[in-house]
């Protein structure tokens, strides 16, 4: 049988706790009070409420407890009353002037019962008055101690996240500014080159080509343009609507005019979707399309979206490649991974493979109640 974790219990229930131990402090302190005090009730009362009320109002319990002492005579109260006033109050001119109270009451107290014996009024003092005091005292350091290194490392915490949201956007600006750089100069020669061939070219065949190449070149460099300020701002881009599920009509179309034979099938009407879902059927579509060019020129690609009351089915299936797979071109590796990641993100499934005849299927599911909104 486990053993209750008493601390534990404790701290959740720390507010009933303490106003148990101040019911039954003050009812022990109370009961020596009557033991001492003959019957006297008023003093007793005094003594309950004081003792009662002495974490909101430590110097009421303390000037209630002054009197028990000079009329009672009863050290208890006195006793719990100062530690209470040092705890509460602290090092300050209060808890001072309390001290000094006690003092006057204490050694009135002894000069009425014990006469002019000091060694017993010094060890009173001592017992009754210094010791809950610097008691006290102590567990008021102890309190402001602890407060302080919470708030420290709940500030060390804060600054380490500061830091850390720093050092992540000075890295975002810094890839931004490498592909700002390196890869949209890039895009831009090939685009200004196929424009200048759409020009000179005599044969149609290759103006259009170019035509293609350099349509898609200014796109991918508005595309580029989008990610660079998402990575400068550190979010995302909301001047400009992402494409979804509305964007594949022109997806397909860019596919098909770059010489990739594709069929689609869109519900009908378009169904509102929440945005990352739209995103990430675009971009899924987007990227099984870009593999299907580059590593099955020539196969037939048929995309279907299909809207049930249950879910959004994605299925892009491209048969096998009329010639020899791949077109020499380079994987950069991260398609599928990314397409899944931004699937799953979206509330979705995904699956990809070979299908039995040789070509590549990606099926995708968005249960419209795991969709994210």
């Amino acid at each position: 049988m486990p053993i209750p974790n008493l601390t534990a219990f404790a701290r959740r229930h720390r507010a009933a706790g303490l106003v148990l131990l101040d019911v039954v402090v003050a009812g022990f302190v109370a009961y020596s009070v009557t033991m001492s005090v003959h019957g006297h009730w008023p003093l007793v009362l005094l003594t309950f409420a004081g003792l009662v009320v002495r974490r909101r109002w430590p110097l009421v319990a303390m000037a209630a407890a002054l009197v028990v002492v000079v009329f009672g005579p009863n050290l208890g109260p006195a006793f719990v009353a100062l530690y209470t006033v040092g705890a509460v109050l602290g090092p300050r001119l209060w808890t001072w002037s309390s001290v000094v109270a006690s003092v006057a009451a204490f050694v009135t107290m002894g000069q009425i019962n014990w006469g002019n014996d000091w060694k017993s009024v010094g060890l009173g003092l001592a017992l009754f008055v210094a010791l809950p005091v610097l008691a006290g005292l102590w567990m008021h350091q102890r309190a402001n101690l602890l407060t302080a290194l919470r708030e420290r490392a709940e500030q060390a915490e804060r600054e380490r996240h500061l830091l850390a949201e720093q050092a992540l956007a000075a890295e975002r600006r810094r890839i931004a500014g490498e592909m700002h750089d390196i890869v949209a100069h890039r895009v831009s020669v090939i685009a200004v080159q196929a424009g200048a061939i759409t020009v000179v070219a005599k044969d149609e065949r290759v103006g259009e080509a170019a035509e293609v190449i350099r349509k898609n070149g200014t796109a991918a460099l508005s595309e580029l343009r989008d990610m660079l300020r998402v990575l400068r701002n550190g979010g995302e881009d909301e001047s400009t609507p992402p494409p979804g599920l509305d964007g594949i009509p022109e997806l397909v179309e860019d596919s098909r005019a770059a010489g990739t034979k594709v069929e689609v099938r869109l519900p009908d009407p378009v169904p509102e979707l929440p945005v990352p879902v739209g995103r990430a059927v675009y971009r899924l579509a987007q990227e099984a399309l870009t593999n299907v060019a580059k590593h099955a020129p020539g196969a037939l690609v048929r995309v279907s979206v299909t809207d049930t009351p249950d879910e959004l089915a994605v299925d892009v299936v491209n048969d096998a490649p009329p010639g020899q797979s791949g077109a020499g071109l380079p994987s950069s590796g991260y398609g599928l991974a990314g397409m899944r990641e931004r699937v799953m993100l979206a509330g979705g499934t995904v699956s990809s493979g070979p299908t039995a005849d040789g070509g590549f299927a990606v099926h995708a599911r968005f249960p419209w109640e795991g969709a994210a909104a």
